[in-house]
């Protein structure tokens, strides 16, 4: 397949991408967000069309007006790379809040800014316009500490054996790099005063040169969870000395900024109703609660929805099984960029086990019958031990999830909504989340909400974050060991639904 050339604009963007890959895949790892999964029930992911040309389709027909069509507005989600495109996106311009929408007036700053999420395996930053609220440039990449250590718990060993000193380096070099290559991508090179971090607190940690050891052994209680600051001086970045950088307080235990940046990004503070967030990466991290009071935990769901831990498992790359169905006996597979399958990644591997239950080939209890290789596609199987590492990331997840709500004297029925955050939680089929477990409420209360972590920390740039540290203090973290329903609830879970 010939690639075709993708830019983005105002980030001034541009890369080369197979034909036939869906625009969903392409620009979801520049940190465009799929509000709805990507299934044509929304406008959250609008681009408009400045270079090339794409089809409308009904959903487009339905839910954009007829001059937007004209003006060459439609849903990425609905399209995949046929010629040459530029595209602006919708989703990028975020004006700043006036006084009339928002309990808080905030007044637009001069200068430019960076919104950066440190997840345990991927980075997400953006450069924006503090006059506008506009995106000037974005920017992904691989954590470099990965090499040391595919989960956190493998970077804690890590650090408590032979130092943190490595690990704080090669992360804050990294992100000193890419906030250089996004004021380069601005054309002319921008100055930036302003970096904002978000992360879990091993991230934040490592980062903020925070002993990791009381992290290493229970009661797992963090050293420090509160808001650092640091100058371009301290952390060897070329940025003006009158720049401030500095990464949000955590919330307790293993969960950290990039949850409190979700909390205030889905509006969780402001709701009546008992709403859930999840956002499910290596940590999977919870919050259960309303206006009142807000509940958190964090699961050891482990690297399995990204893909690790399992035997043909990758990230969510070209050539991953991300989708998977089971029809007449068999299955159909689908993947990343329409490439020859490769290996398997996270949403691919819980596709994969609910058509290996829908088939019985997977029995409640996680065996496969017979006790042998399910065949997906091409060289790629499900292999048993892959089951068990899904029954383990999902039964914490969903043990996190239905503790906290006992907490408020509820149960699941009683959630209003549950926001799915993060990449695998933008990516997942929530039919099949359903099927083996991980989320056992009526599907129509379950949103992706995309990259709720980084649309936090710009929401930080673009308001006065002081008022975080005091919300911080309105979320109770509870240890998910010292509950004494934990480990019964934990077997309940690890089964899957008959």
């Amino acid at each position: 397949m010939r690639p075709h050339q993708l830019k983005l604009w105002p980030a001034d963007l541009q890369w080369d991408v197979p034909e036939g890959t869906p625009l969903q895949d392409a620009l979801f790892p520049q940190g465009v967000e799929f509000p709805c999964g990507g299934r044509g029930r929304c406008q959250g992911c609008r681009i408009k069309v400045l270079h090339g040309a794409l089809p409308i389709t009904p959903e487009e027909t339905a839910l954009l007006s007829e001059p937007e069509r004209a003006e060459g507005w439609r849903l990425a989600c609905r399209h995949s790379m046929r010629s040459d495109l530029t595209l602006e996106l919708a989703q990028w311009d975020m004006p700043v809040l006036s006084d009339h929408s928002a309990s808080t007036p905030v007044t637009p700053r001069s200068g430019f800014g960076v919104a950066i999420d440190l997840g345990t395996t991927t980075l997400a930053a953006q450069l924006l316009d503090l006059q506008t609220g506009q995106v000037r440039a974005a920017t992904t990449a691989l954590n470099a500490q990965a090499r040391l250590g595919a989960d956190i718990m493998s970077r804690v060993d890590h650090a408590t054996r032979t130092g943190a000193a490595e690990l704080r380096r090669l992360i804050r070099d990294q992100l000193g790099d890419l906030v250089t290559q996004l004021r380069q991508l601005a054309h002319p090179a921008d100055s930036v005063n302003r970096v904002v971090i978000v992360g879990n607190s091993v991230m934040h940690h490592l980062f903020c040169d925070v002993d990791v050891a009381p992290l290493a052994a229970h009661p797992f209680e963090p050293q420090e969870l509160g808001r650092f600051q640091f100058t371009p001086a301290q952390l060897g970045w070329a940025l003006p000395d009158s720049a401030v950088v500095e990464f949000l307080p955590c919330l307790g235990g293993f969960v950290g900024s990039d949850l409190l940046a979700g909390i205030m990004a889905t509006g969780l503070p402001e709701t009546s109703a008992l709403t859930a967030l999840l956002d499910l990466g290596t940590n999977g991290e919870v919050v259960v609660g309303h206006r009142d009071r807000m509940l958190c935990t964090s699961t050891a769901a482990g690297p399995a929805f990204e893909g690790a831990r399992i035997r043909m498992g990758m990230r969510a790359a070209t050539g991953a099984i991300c989708a998977v169905e089971a029809t007449a006996g068999t299955v159909s597979c689908r993947t990343i960029g329409s490439a020859a399958p490769r290996g398997l990644c996270g949403s691919g591997l819980v596709d994969a086990v609910a058509a290996g239950l829908r088939q019985q080939h997977i029995r409640p209890d996680g065996r496969m019958t017979p006790n042998q290789p399910l065949p997906l596609a091409g060289p790629v199987f499900l292999y048993p031990q892959d089951v068990r590492e899904l029954q383990l990331a999902k039964g914490a997840i969903a043990t996190g999830l239905r503790l906290l709500v006992a907490r408020f004297g509820a149960t699941l029925d009683d959630l209003h909504q549950v926001h799915l955050a993060g990449a695998f939680g933008n990516y997942i089929n929530r039919v099949s989340a359903q099927r083996i477990g991980l989320l056992r409420v009526p599907l129509e209360r379950v949103t992706p909400a995309g990259n709720t972590a980084l649309r936090g920390a710009k929401q930080a740039l673009l308001e006065d974050s002081a008022p975080w540290d005091a919300l911080a203090r309105r979320v109770t973290h509870v240890s998910l060991n010292e509950e004494p329903d934990f480990e019964a609830v934990f077997a309940e879970e690890m089964q899957f639904p008959s």
